[in-house]
């Protein structure tokens, strides 16, 4: 048997499901569990789990999209910087269908802007590094989980003596909004299916204060169904009776102190800063910002560039649905003008959208 068909076998997953049914049973008031992992968005429809489990439990997904929280005016940004003559967008692949406030990156493409999709920061180093005549700028989106290879390409920038190499930074940090969006009494969090990826950097330790302080349960959880339904047995029985804490379902992979090499790194060439969620706004100190002694790889500070003032598409809903106040389907453009051949909202672009997951498993 393949390692990982033991966490996909439907019977082990029916088994999980009971298991939940039997925790629940009883409750007059459903309990409401929130993932902030797009990837753990993915597979919830993928594997359909939703109808696996009882009227008692409800799961509803949140900001785990890095590409989908990052504002317009990040975007309009990007487009302004690739309209500068001598200058090459490098980006991972999600950003470049992306809609601005005018425009995206595809559309500049087409009209003749340098724009180039790499697989990891170090790329679009060596591309500054074969082309020191322009300006190579990187597209500096994600989580915790890609900010040290971010940080790490600043590094390695700064060794080769590169003064061509610039990141365009809008890394975020979960623990923190999910804090603010627990105190929301109108989604009524009783629990979290905390990140994989990002607790394999930051740790489990990093969610201590939401369960100790704000009495909200946490389990971290990883991505096949197997796993997902194992996280929320967890979860309900932390609620059912009344507990608290952080738990670690994905022991194969985190641990509580996470990953010290990483953190270091972050820690070098990043610092906590304010920054813009879209559908939340500003959350104090939930973003990392490029330090000042590496400000000279701060396109933001080192480029200066005219930005058009940011304005969202009428009717799109991706900031409510990125809140967990509604789902893909009470938005009136999903599926019909918002599709994915022609995306209208970034919650339908990127593969850890929860409108591209809806769109393409959820009907």
């Amino acid at each position: 048997m393949n390692y990982m068909d033991e966490f996909r076998d439907r019977e082990v997953v029916r088994g999980l499901a009971a298991r939940i049914g039997e925790l629940a049973a009883g409750r007059t008031r459903p309990l409401t569990f929130m993932e902030v992992c797009g990837t753990h968005t993915m597979a919830i429809y993928q594997y359909g789990l939703r109808s696996l489990l009882p009227p008692q439990v409800r799961l509803i997904s949140g900001p785990g999209c890095p590409v989908c929280v990052t504002p317009n005016g990040y975007l309009d940004r990007a487009v302004a910087l690739a309209r500068l003559p001598g200058t090459t967008i490098a980006t991972f692949g999600d950003m470049v269908r992306v809609p601005g406030s005018s425009s995206s990156l595809m559309e500049e493409r087409a009209r003749g802007a340098e724009i180039r999709v790499v697989y990891s920061p170090l790329d679009a180093v060596a591309l500054a590094e074969r082309q020191p005549e322009r300006r190579v700028v990187f597209l500096g989106v994600g989580f915790e989980t890609t900010a040290p290879a971010v940080a790490g390409s600043i590094l390695a920038a700064r060794e080769r003596g590169l003064a061509n190499y610039f990141v365009l930074a809008a890394h975020k940090t979960i623990p923190i909004p999910m804090e603010v969006l627990s105190a929301d009494p109108e989604l009524g969090i009783d629990g979290y299916l905390c990140p994989a990826h990002v607790s394999a950097v930051i740790g489990a330790g990093a969610y201590r204060r939401l369960a100790e302080e704000r009495r909200v349960p946490c389990v971290v959880t990883g991505f096949e169904p197997a796993d997902v339904m194992q996280g929320v047995a967890m979860l309900v029985r932390q609620a059912v009776a009344g507990e608290s804490r952080v738990e670690i379902q994905y022991r194969r992979v985190v641990k509580p102190e996470g990953n010290p090499k990483a953190q270091a790194v972050l820690a070098e060439v990043f610092t906590p800063c304010d920054t813009a969620w879209r559908g939340i706004g500003v959350i104090p100190r939930s973003g990392l910002a490029i330090r000042e002694e590496y400000a000279s790889f701060d396109a933001e500070k080192a480029i200066p560039v005219e930005v058009e003032t940011p304005r969202e598409h009428p009717g799109c809903r991706c900031g409510e649905i990125l809140r967990g106040k509604v789902s893909p389907f009470d938005c009136p453009l999903f599926a019909t003008v918002c599709t994915p051949e022609s995306p209208v909202g970034a919650c339908m672009v990127s593969s850890e959208g929860t409108c591209a997951a809806a769109y393409k498993y959820g009907r």
